[in-house]
């Protein structure tokens, strides 16, 4: 049974304009490599603000991510994945994403949304689990959560692959994301 919400309560959240602080946050993946093992990396976070009105489940984000920081810890492969075979960054240095609802279904809250890589656009769905809240040392009010989602490569034009003489591909399709996000209430 799906139960869907129209008003969620969230102890210590505060409505108001969030912003990201990108020196606590980022966008990790990982995608199967050889059909035998995992590939990890991330991309540091350019900005992303929440504008949270009094019931979260209105609240819109827009977040944008730095392709060109695109970090697997190997240097040749990181340039493979920056170049036209895949991110092609020089032409598409920004991976977007923009809120199109947040919801409740079987407990978990949910935000639905447009992402855009390599100009590409498709509808995605991020399971969001808050961290939780606090007032840091210098009295700013922050905020901590996770958001994690698969998504199809291929779906966003990112098709490149190559055959293994073992059988399968040397890159899998399906892509896990998980956000670490950490924001900051904006003070009026």
């Amino acid at each position: 049974m799906t139960d869907t919400l129209s008003k969620i309560d969230v102890p210590g959240y505060r409505a108001g304009t969030w912003v990201l602080d990108p020196a606590h946050s980022e966008v990790g993946f990982t995608v199967r490599h050889m059909m035998i093992s995992k590939v990890r990396g991330h991309f540091a976070m350019k900005s992303a603000t929440l504008i949270a009105p009094e019931n979260p489940l209105d609240a819109k984000v827009e977040a944008h991510v730095d392709a060109t920081s695109l970090d697997t810890k190997d240097a040749g492969r990181d340039a493979h994945l920056r170049s036209a075979d895949f991110f092609d960054v020089e032409t598409y240095p920004s991976i977007d994403f923009v809120s199109t609802g947040v919801r409740v279904e079987e407990g978990q809250m949910l935000v639905d949304g447009d992402l855009t890589i390599r100009g590409v656009t498709k509808p995605v769905t991020f399971d969001f689990d808050f961290g939780g809240f606090g007032a840091d040392p210098w009295g700013n009010y922050k905020a901590g959560a996770t958001a994690t989602t698969v998504i199809n490569r291929e779906d966003f034009g990112l098709t490149w692959n190559a055959a293994l003489e073992t059988g399968g591909v040397l890159v899998g399709k399906d892509v896990a994301i998980t956000l670490d996000l950490q924001g900051a209430l904006q003070q009026d």
